[in-house]
């Protein structure tokens, strides 16, 4: 089975987490959440963990029963860290380096592929700082998937929306495959 690190920022697409973490499970991945603070004002961990089978990660110091901290054993046994939605906060995070949470932490300690699907209002998507922490976690291999196109929950039209489900399940497999077979992954 493959392991997924799904991490959940709070975004209003947070619900679609759900989605996500049931279809993962279905195709047969191994699934753990790790949930932003804003993530939980949108979804309960209680959600997650029932779709995904296995205890969500919401903060840093979350793991008690073991020497070993949580974080580092999670990032050394990915396969895959998909974080949907993605907001533009955390974009900035992952690309400054910051380790101030559980999810950022993760990410920086991980060798996994990481696949981000971004969700946010079409201005903080556009903003030139927004496009440039995407550059440059682009330019360290990060692939993104979205965001897509249309009526966003702020009121707007435009581009943030969160990809659809099955097109993040579809990339996120494909991305698990390309890496068991040794083949490069297409953008």
């Amino acid at each position: 089975m493959k392991n997924v690190l799904l991490g959940v920022t709070g975004s209003i697409a947070a619900y679609k987490a759900a989605d996500l973490a049931s279809q993962l499970v279905k195709r047969g991945c191994t699934v753990t959440c790790i949930m932003s603070a804003g993530a939980q004002e949108f979804i309960t961990p209680l959600t997650l963990q029932v779709l995904s089978r296995n205890p969500v990660v919401t903060g840093l110091f979350d793991e008690k029963e073991s020497w070993r901290p949580g974080h580092i054993h999670l990032a050394d046994h990915a396969d895959l860290l998909l974080i949907a939605p993605a907001t533009a906060n955390t974009l900035a995070s992952l690309a400054h380096g910051f380790a101030n949470d559980a999810l950022s932490a993760i990410a920086l300690a991980t060798l996994a592929p990481v696949l981000i699907a971004p969700a946010m209002n079409g201005h903080m998507w556009s903003h030139p700082a927004t496009q440039q922490n995407v550059s440059a976690l682009k330019g360290r291999g990060v692939k993104f998937i979205g965001p897509d196109e249309g009526m966003l929950a702020c009121g707007y039209e435009g581009s943030g929306r969160l990809w659809p489900v099955e097109g993040i399940v579809d990339r996120a497999m494909h991305m698990l495959e390309a890496r068991s077979a040794a083949l490069p992954v297409e953008e």
